[in-house]
């Protein structure tokens, strides 16, 4: 539900970082805090009335930031899972009730949208169920459109009297516990609980589920939050890199540079993962790391705007209010320089150990995170692959529908991921190239998410765990099961067959 709204999430943060009263280029209609009633104000623009110091009131504009913080990103994230649950029809009933909710409280609701969203997608698929094949011709628009109309219009009723005030309530309680952890300074804590989820990729759920909305919500309140560089600080993860390059050996050693450049620069956290399971002592190093970095901004008061998403040092500093760029820029580099001394002093300590029994199993640990993420990676599939191995299983990977050999011509084919970018994107252009060479650059291959899928399309490639799910959505279509989206050789099979149904074709045409 969060990642593919993360766009939105970071035009919010750089328009807040711009207009609001202490952003780059402090603007009242955009940033809403511009006085309507002054002479010469722009009359234009929505306000909504407001309390000024003196108990008078006056016309205050509206601007960008709040409604984007209060409408948008949760009706968003709403639709998103209501898609996922029951495509369109589920999206449109859960961003009504998005609505209903988000009007029902004074927080924004990014919790309870990721509650709502599928939730009410799931009682509209079950309504539609009870009548499904049993209306009569030529009614069926009238009574998909009421059932979808009342039941969102109930819901959304509900959801304000409801589920409003408890996910407020929730709100409130979390905000309380961040309070009281700051005001008894033990906010670095938070590394203790955040590092290892890190790795075992609970990452999303603690910092978009958690401290993304706390920090929209300090935001609103302050202008800025540490919490929403608690868990993208990419120093802590450099750190354990570049102790690796400079005291690991074998495999890791020489992949740990490349690592380094796509964590820090490019936001891809998940690359220092392989590293910390092959020695999870490591874990202590991310800690120390993340402690140092989240006491340092508590020490200057710095935050960002909003999400550094992804975690790459140019959207942190994207997201950085001009009063926060020293605390922001010493969280970052004294996070590295703890973590690195502790993992350089916990690396040089099992080196003789480590060499004695031939280093650690990079591409092990590379499967291992991978299973953790439950998916493909696209750059840890490319890590995979500079240290010879790929994330295929035992068993080998396959067609599970066949590839060559089939009488079906291909002219389509759609790889398919969850978010329909990322890994999907790059496998479908690993493809798309490879055919191209094979003189058949007419089949055309694009990837989407799988909820996206339709029944038209020749060839379907998922990732193992998702053909179930895309077989509800393209059943006439064949199907193909990787593991990894980089470097399959079901990629072969395709062109081969590809490049044999041009053949047969050429040879019909020349006895005709």
């Amino acid at each position: 539900m969060i990642m593919p709204n993360l766009p939105a999430f970071l035009a919010w943060g750089l328009i807040t970082s711009l207009f609001i009263a202490v952003g780059w280029l402090p603007n009242g209609i955009l940033g809403g805090f511009g006085n309507a009633d002054d002479p010469g104000s722009w009359q234009g623009a929505a306000t909504q009335l407001a309390l000024a110091d003196d108990g008078t009131t006056f016309q205050q504009y509206v601007g960008m930031v709040g409604p984007m913080v209060t409408y948008l990103l949760p009706i968003l994230i709403a639709n998103a899972g209501g898609r996922i649950v029951y495509k369109e029809r589920g999206g449109v009933v859960a961003s009504i009730v998005a609505v209903g909710m988000i009007t029902g409280s004074t927080v924004p609701m990014f919790l309870g949208a990721m509650i709502v969203g599928p939730l009410s997608a799931w009682v509209l698929k079950k309504v539609d169920s009870i009548w499904a094949g049993k209306i009569k011709p030529g009614f069926e628009m009238l009574v998909d459109m009421f059932t979808a109309g009342i039941l969102g219009a109930a819901m959304a009723v509900g959801a304000f009297f409801g589920f409003a005030p408890i996910i407020t309530g929730v709100s409130d309680a979390l905000g309380n516990v961040v309070s009281w952890m700051a005001d008894n300074h033990l906010l670095p804590l938070m590394a203790v609980v955040v590092e290892p989820a890190k790795v075992l990729f609970l990452n999303n759920a603690i910092g978009n589920g958690v401290l993304v909305p706390l920090g929209a919500q300090e935001v609103v309140e302050q202008g800025k939050s540490l919490l929403f560089l608690v868990e993208s600080n990419p120093g802590p993860g450099l750190g354990i890199l570049m102790a690796y390059t400079f005291f690991g050996i074998g495999a890791a050693r020489s992949s740990a540079p490349g690592a380094a450049v796509v964590q820090f620069i490019g936001g891809i956290h998940e690359v220092y993962f392989p590293f910390v399971l092959m020695k999870p002592t490591l874990i202590i190093a991310a800690i120390l790391g993340g402690a140092t970095g989240i006491a340092t901004n508590v020490v200057f008061g710095s935050g960002l705007r909003g999400p550094a998403a992804p975690g790459s040092i140019i959207a942190v500093y994207a997201a950085t209010p001009r009063d926060s760029f020293v605390g922001v820029t010493l969280s970052v580099v004294l996070a590295f320089v703890v973590t690195f001394l502790v993992a350089a002093v916990i690396l040089r300590a099992s080196r003789k150990r480590d060499l004695a029994a031939g280093g650690g199993d990079l591409a092990a640990a590379i499967a291992q995170t991978e299973a953790n993420k439950g998916k493909s990676s696209t750059a840890l599939g490319a890590m995979a692959s500079t240290v010879g191995a790929g994330t295929a299983t035992s068993g080998g990977e396959g067609p599970t529908d066949g590839v060559a050999g089939t009488a079906a011509p291909v002219r389509s084919i759609v790889f398919a991921c969850d978010a329909g970018m990322g890994s999907s994107a790059m496998g479908a252009s690993i493809l798309r190239d490879k055919l191209k060479k094979a003189g058949r650059g007419d089949i055309t291959v694009v990837n989407k998410a799988v909820a996206n899928l339709e029944d038209d399309v020749d060839l379907v490639i998922t990732q193992r765990e998702l053909t179930d799910r895309a077989r509800r959505h393209a059943p006439s279509a064949r199907h193909v099961s990787v593991d990894n989206f980089l470097s399959s050789p079901v990629y072969d099979d395709v062109v081969r067959e590809a490049r044999a149904e041009a053949e047969s074709e050429t040879a019909e045409r020349s006895t005709s």
